[in-house]
């Protein structure tokens, strides 16, 4: 009789060893570091980083174009005049300001 019990305990402890090791690596898979919600973060992170780098990439070529434009090879009279009026407040003689 002795027997037949220690058996049915030694499948019992590797029956629960079995539901841990895979409720374990169940938990790990969806919660670890490299799980499911750890991949739906980074590729939301991810997503908003390249709406930025597309946003910055925009504003980067609108100032290389102004700078371009204000350069010596090519001078636009009418980005330097909103220019001198947007920064140092500058006006013409016959202008009236109206604030």
């Amino acid at each position: 009789m002795a027997v037949q019990n220690r058996r049915g305990l030694g499948g019992v402890i590797y029956l629960v060893l079995a539901v841990f090791a895979g409720s374990y690596f169940t938990f790990a898979a969806v919660q670890g570091d490299y799980g499911t919600f750890a991949r739906v973060a980074i590729h939301a992170e991810a997503a908003t980083l390249t709406e930025e780098r597309d946003r910055l990439a925009a504003e980067l070529a609108e100032m290389q174009n102004l700078t371009r434009r204000l350069s010596d090879e090519f001078l636009d009279l009418d980005l330097l005049d909103q220019q001198t009026r947007d920064v140092l407040g500058y006006m013409r003689a016959d202008e009236i300001a109206i604030r």
